[in-house]
C-alpha cells in the first residue's frame, strides 16, 4: 500500500518555474513506477511524466517535453516534477501517481495509487 501526498502548487506567472513534490508513504517505495498526470477545469486528465522505479527510462508528454523534468529520490521516498517556463495551458490540478507494474505509462488507469492533487495556476 502506498499513500501519496503532493505539494508545491500555487500561483506563478507565465514563463516561470515551479517545482512540485511528491512525498510517499511506505517502505517499497523504490519498487513503485511514478508519474503526474493533470487536469484543468473542463477538460479530461492527461498524462504528463512518468518516471520508473530504477529511474532510467522516463517518459514525457509532448505538450511539456522541454519543459518539465521528472525525477525521483528512492532515499527518501519522494518524486518532483520541475517545471520551467511555465504557460497559461499548464494550469491545472496535478496529481502524483503509482503503481507496481504498468504497460503503457501514459494510460491512468495503469496505475492504483492516487494523490490527492496540488493546483498549479499559472496567469498570463
Amino acid at each position: 500500500q502506498v499513500q501519496l501526498v503532493e505539494s508545491g502548487g500555487g500561483l506563478v506567472q507565465a514563463g516561470g518555474s515551479l517545482r512540485l513534490s511528491c512525498a510517499a508513504s511506505g517502505r517499497t517505495f523504490s519498487r513503485y513506477a511514478m508519474g503526474w498526470f493533470r487536469q484543468a477545469p473542463g477538460k479530461e486528465r492527461e498524462f504528463v511524466a512518468a518516471i520508473a522505479w530504477s529511474a532510467l527510462n522516463k517518459f514525457y508528454a509532448d505538450s511539456v517535453k522541454g519543459r518539465f523534468t521528472i525525477t525521483r529520490d528512492n532515499a527518501n521516498n519522494t518524486m518532483y516534477l520541475q517545471m520551467i517556463s511555465l504557460k497559461p495551458e499548464d494550469t491545472a490540478v496535478y496529481y502524483c501517481v503509482a503503481t507496481e507494474t504498468w504497460r503503457n505509462p501514459r494510460i491512468g488507469s495503469e496505475y492504483n495509487y492516487w494523490g490527492q492533487g496540488t493546483q498549479v495556476t499559472v496567469s498570463s
